[in-house]
């Protein structure tokens, strides 16, 4: 219950920020609306000169960029971790974070919050309702749950791989370039991974798993049998990943000596 109601006051002073810069708000959301559209372009012009993509068809190709969306905004909306070396260890607000009694990675997202990114999660079930609709798909009694799960444990492989990076913070004043060059890769996963060669769709799966916030839980709903097992794992990866980014956060917290020192 104290967790819950310090969402809430985050959450009302997000609101009252953002209602006084009204216009910061939308920019935001136009700019994210027109990154999307520029994805679903590029998917577009690759169909226009081929029926399909190692075995996918243009249908299935959006209805994973779709389930693709979905994790990811819930991602960014409630685990924003970018600047953190920057605000959190050089400015010191670090320190004001560990005086307070409630979890310090919990404080630090919520006062990241960005609810915009949801509006992406919005689009991409959209566009999995109308890509399925093209291929026939036939709504089931456990689609609904199973996307739920499934998108949830794709957010905590999301959050799992970046908190360890930002975890190096604590080691590094500056461990330029990592989060980027991870944004980089984490795109590799809104398509499926049988188009790349062996290495990557090994690094893909089991060494930075971005094919499971993607392609293949994607796959249980577009019925590809041969990704039924690698579907059903992505909860444990989820709850492995995300155990290994909080445990690496707390030792890294247990190193930090101040912005001082």
């Amino acid at each position: 219950m104290y967790y819950m109601g310090l969402i809430w006051e985050y959450l009302k002073n997000y609101m009252k920020t953002r209602l006084t810069y009204r216009a910061d708000f939308w920019v935001e959301i136009i700019s994210d609306l027109l990154f999307q559209a520029t994805n679903l372009i590029f998917i577009f012009v690759v169909f226009r000169h081929t029926d399909n993509l190692g075995g996918w068809s243009e249908a299935e190709v959006l209805f994973v960029y779709g389930y693709f969306m979905v994790p990811y905004g819930i991602f960014s909306c409630f685990i924003n971790l970018w600047g953190f070396s920057e605000r959190y260890i050089v400015k010191g607000e670090m320190d004001r974070i560990l005086t307070r009694p409630a979890h310090n990675l919990f404080q630090i997202l919520l006062e990241n919050v960005d609810p915009p990114s949801l509006v992406g999660s919005f689009i991409g079930l959209i566009i999995m309702i109308f890509s399925g609709a093209e291929m026939g798909l036939v709504l089931e009694w456990w689609h609904i749950p199973a996307l739920i799960i499934l998108a949830l444990s794709s957010v905590l492989i999301y959050a799992g791989i970046y908190t360890t990076l930002t975890s190096l913070s604590f080691y590094s004043d500056a461990p330029t370039g990592i989060l980027p060059l991870m944004y980089n890769i984490q795109g590799y996963g809104r398509y499926p991974v049988t188009i790349y060669n062996r290495a990557i769709q090994v690094l893909l799966t089991w060494i930075i798993p971005f094919a499971f916030v993607g392609i293949y839980p994607a796959a249980l709903f577009l019925e590809r049998a041969e990704m039924h097992r690698m579907a059903l794992l992505t909860p444990v990866m989820g709850l492995v990943f995300a155990t290994i980014g909080l445990t690496l956060w707390n030792f890294g917290v247990k190193r930090y000596r101040g912005a001082g020192s």
